[in-house]
């Protein structure tokens, strides 16, 4: 008798459970945040931004001969969740389901340009959610 009052609480509890939030925005250096805190004009070096965002995707120069970097970042969150309890007959006689399927994506770019002593000497960032 006591194993079977283990058993049914046991399947209670199971019926209970509920599966985790879904994870929406992952941490990344490249942020808007990060950009605003790190880059200042006439003052950032190349490598306080190599330390900060870690190497360009992409070096150009522009008309003028100054280095530009562009960073592009680009992560897509997906999760899907699914719980279920069942009852039995004994206990109530019947079932539930619930499932779940959570997408999203962002971009964001950041370009930024070197004078000659190579400290920054502008920056434009963008920041994309769908």
């Amino acid at each position: 008798m006591k194993l079977m009052s283990v058993f049914g609480f046991a399947i209670i509890l199971m019926g209970c459970a509920t599966a985790p939030a879904p994870v929406d925005q992952r941490n990344s250096v490249l942020t808007q945040g990060n950009v605003q805190m790190n880059l200042a004009i006439g003052t950032t070096t190349k490598a306080q931004v190599l330390e900060v965002f870690g190497s360009p995707n992409i070096t150009t120069r522009d008309a003028a001969g100054a280095e530009v970097w562009s960073y592009q970042r680009h992560a897509t969150v997906s999760q899907s969740s699914s719980g279920s309890s069942y009852w039995t007959i004994l206990l109530a006689g019947g079932s539930k389901s619930a499932d779940g399927f959570s997408q999203s994506s962002r971009t964001m770019t950041l370009i930024i340009k070197f004078d000659s002593k190579d400290v920054v000497s502008d920056f434009r960032s963008r920041t994309s959610d769908f």
